[in-house]
């Protein structure tokens, strides 16, 4: 009791010192953690403990336990890591119960590694770093944990330290280890790994779709079940499976079960909507499913009830529909190309390139050869509002593709998005209506005046979005 006093008193001698107008750091309220004190002790541990300490050792611990972390959080990150050393090297199991000695030992040295300019400064505080995940891993066994931990980091703060192989490793440990229960930090930049590697073809279609499959598994399980972390999987469930349906243009990537399982729940929902009826059939056959399965014969059958036109007269329209309606995407639009260089109807060359466009952005994902293919349209045709829709449409969906799905990132792709809605709806005014409701839908999607200021920017001013976008706009905030 004597000690837990004395603790006290100095903390609270700490707290005052900080408090006194010599402080020029503005320092913020800092909610308590609700963390067992490192007195309660538990039976047994592989690390050392504080009661395998001699009284007077255990004692100075003890003290440094309850004292560094008031310096942690005033970010008087010296005092802080001298007091921590001498609480977590002679005992960094603590009671054998908690573990933020870890997070905060984590946190000092990565403060310290922001703040140097050596190098090998900083590849000592990074290795520092991984040794106390190291020992975090030695001392509470967490099978997947520690290792998507590690790669999380080395993915976003310290790639000049590591290879990027390492951290895919890494991130694919985690996920085989803890399966559907990997924890949710994983989720979003294993997808972003998974998606470039498959892309620039640094890994096989097989390992794609197993580490794909597994993420979306795993989002799916996290959503349904999480607890306190339900934001965090909101934001993974907005990101991951968008960036793993850009995939789908990848021929092969994907099975017919995937194809199955999320498509068909679209016919269900709309069994006679023949713009929802061709599409999923097609994307059945793209799949590689056969026509005769129970899926792509219920399709078949509704397709043929419900949406038969008559057939185009035979030349190489309709072997181009034909092709595309049987998932041969990429055939397909080598037909429709072929019947665009030789036909001389300057409107049927606008229209047909269009539909190349739309192939490229709705089937096969490909946004950059979609945006080529609209523009190309458009120049067929003047005054023609529907391929800047399009382009639009490419831009608002990029959110996956440029960032998180949330935050700044993802949310400037609007202001491009929405300067293509109002250039579609100038030059023609018979889509404004169309055009206008993207704009609304897109308007309240855009950065607040809050994020545009903490970067230094302000409304109205101009603004190169990067990504595969590339292009000038104007700076605008949704408030």
């Amino acid at each position: 009791m004597k000690n837990f006093i004395t603790v006290l008193l100095l903390g609270s001698m700490i707290l005052m010192w900080a408090c006194t107008p010599k402080v020029t750091e503005k320092v913020t309220e800092v909610k308590e953690e609700v963390v067992e004190k490192p007195q309660e002790q538990l039976v047994s541990n592989p690390c050392t403990m504080l009661s395998d300490l001699s009284p007077a050792a255990q004692e100075e611990a003890e003290t440094a336990y309850a004292l560094y972390r008031d310096f942690l959080k005033l970010k008087e990150y010296d005092q802080a890591f001298d007091l921590w050393k001498q609480a977590y090297y002679p005992a960094p199991a603590a009671n054998g119960r908690v573990k933020y000695q870890f997070d905060d030992g984590i946190k000092i040295y990565k403060h310290f590694y922001s703040q140097a300019t050596d190098p090998a400064d900083k590849k000592m505080h990074f290795d520092s770093i991984m040794a106390v995940y190291d020992k975090r891993a030695e001392c509470y066994p967490e099978p997947g944990y520690v290792e998507g931990r590690k790669a999380f980091d080395m993915y976003y703060y310290y790639r000049d330290e590591v290879n990027e192989d390492e951290t895919y490793e890494l991130f694919k440990q985690a996920i085989d280890i803890k399966g559907d229960k990997v924890n949710y930090f994983v989720i979003n930049p294993l997808t972003g790994m998974i998606a470039d590697r498959l892309i620039n073809e640094k890994i096989s279609l097989e390992e794609g779709r197993k580490y794909a499959m597994k993420i979306l598994s795993a989002t799916k399980y996290g959503v349904a079940n999480c607890k306190k972390d339900c934001e965090a999987w909101a934001i993974v469930n907005e990101y991951a499976p968008a960036r793993l349906e850009n995939l789908e243009g990848i021929e092969g990537l994907y099975d017919c079960a995937y194809y199955e399982e999320k498509y068909f729940a679209e016919f269900q929902a709309n069994p006679t909507d023949c713009e929802t009826i061709n599409r999923v059939y097609s994307r059945l056959l793209w799949g590689g499913c056969d026509k005769s399965s129970a899926y792509a014969q219920e399709v078949g059958q509704a397709k043929a009830t419900n949406c038969y036109t008559p057939p185009p007269a035979e030349g190489p329209l309709k072997t181009a529909f034909n092709t595309y309606s049987e998932g041969r995407y990429m055939e397909a639009i080598g037909q429709f190309e072929d019947f665009v260089n030789t036909t001389t109807d300057v409107n049927k060359k606008a229209k047909y390139t269009l539909l190349i466009a739309k192939i490229y952005y709705g089937d096969l994902k490909k946004f950059t050869s979609a945006r080529k293919y609209a523009l190309k349209a458009a120049e067929f045709r003047s005054g023609w509002g529907e391929p800047y829709l399009l382009i639009g449409k490419l831009y608002a969906s990029s959110g996956p593709l440029c960032g998180p799905g949330r935050g700044w990132d993802s949310q400037i792709v609007t202001w491009p998005a929405i300067d293509k809605f109002n250039y579609a709806k100038k030059i023609d005014p018979s889509i404004a209506d169309e055009a206008n409701k993207w704009i609304n839908t897109y308007s309240q999607y855009m950065p607040s005046k809050e994020d545009v200021f903490l970067r230094n920017l302000k409304p109205g001013a101009t603004f190169t979005v990067p990504c595969w976008i590339q292009e000038k706009t104007t700076i605008r905030t949704a408030d």
